[in-house]
């Protein structure tokens, strides 16, 4: 499978692909980050996911894919150290602000920079048209936050500590967006990173849970052990999505499609945890996907 992938690359059918894996993480992403936000505190939730990850990534590290080349080690280190600071930002603003406030604020502030970072390592450049797009685009999820910022009742207080912090998330998205497909880029075989990032970077929260709580396990074990095995498939199928989609084509453009998962999120806090979306709202997810579309067109 991965000579097949990388036979795809800088072909129109790689093109496509990396488009169908963008639209998918971002699907899967804003799921993901409702996961975290649900019933159970987003701490915890990060733990059990994270553990759920490293555990099903362990079987292919070790035993079928090939490991990393010696060059890469120190690679791997940076990407855990964005990731880290990523992860601790997230629960942070997650645990003082409204899913429906933070995830926007979150995926807005992230696409300009991604196509900025992108235009300076890969020499990637967007065209006139495809600016216009990511203006669209991020103009429409700003808006969807400050619309949820008028209209939320929960969290007043803590919500300038919030959208602070989501936007400190924004930056650690644009970083490892930037930073992971360089990497991805610089091993011979894409799985090889994409499973070794897994089992690496889900030891972290885990082993620090059980430092804190004197090695106690989060309770209820059985539905937690649920959450972290469908969280960890989720995370799978987005990030590693993601990641082969920069090694296919354009960092930028994956990155700013991945950002329509605002439009996937609205949905999701509508269905799942019971959040109202009402037109003006649907007016400013059209926009974010009229965006994405351009982005995608212009280029």
């Amino acid at each position: 499978m991965s000579d097949w992938l990388i036979s795809l690359e800088g072909t129109e059918a790689g093109k496509t692909l990396a488009l169908l894996l963008a639209v998918q993480a971002a699907f899967l992403h804003a799921l993901f980050g409702a996961l975290q936000k649900g019933k159970t505190d987003p701490w915890t939730a990060r733990t059990v996911i994270d553990a759920g990850y490293s555990t099903l990534a362990a079987p292919f590290a070790f035993f079928l894919v090939p490991w990393p080349e010696p060059e890469i080690w120190w690679m791997f280190a940076i990407a855990w150290i964005i990731h880290v600071g990523y992860k601790l930002a997230q629960a942070s603003a997650y645990t003082y602000g409204s899913y429906t406030v933070v995830y926007p604020v979150v995926r807005g502030t992230g696409p300009v920079f991604t196509v900025v970072g992108a235009g300076l390592v890969f020499g990637e450049h967007f065209s006139g048209t495809q600016w216009f797009g990511v203006a669209l685009l991020v103009t429409g999820i700003l808006g969807l936050a400050l619309y949820n910022l008028r209209h939320i009742t929960l969290d007043r207080a803590s919500l300038p500590l919030a959208l602070g912090l989501a936007m400190i998330t924004g930056g650690f998205v644009a970083m490892y967006t930037t930073w992971d497909a360089f990497v991805i880029r610089a091993t011979a075989d894409p799985f090889t990173f994409i499973a070794w990032f897994f089992f690496i970077d889900g030891l972290t929260f885990p082993i620090a849970y059980l430092l804190r709580h004197k090695g106690r396990l989060p309770q209820p074990i059985l539905p937690l052990a649920r959450l972290g095995i469908f969280g960890a498939v989720i995370a799978f199928f987005s990030f590693g999505g993601i990641m082969l989609a920069t090694r296919l084509d354009k960092v930028g453009e994956a990155a700013v499609l991945r950002e329509t998962s605002v439009v996937f999120a609205a949905l999701i806090g509508w269905v799942m945890l019971g959040e109202k979306v009402g037109p003006r709202r649907l007016g400013l997810i059209f926009l974010i996907a009229l965006g994405a579309v351009i982005v995608e067109w212009g280029g």
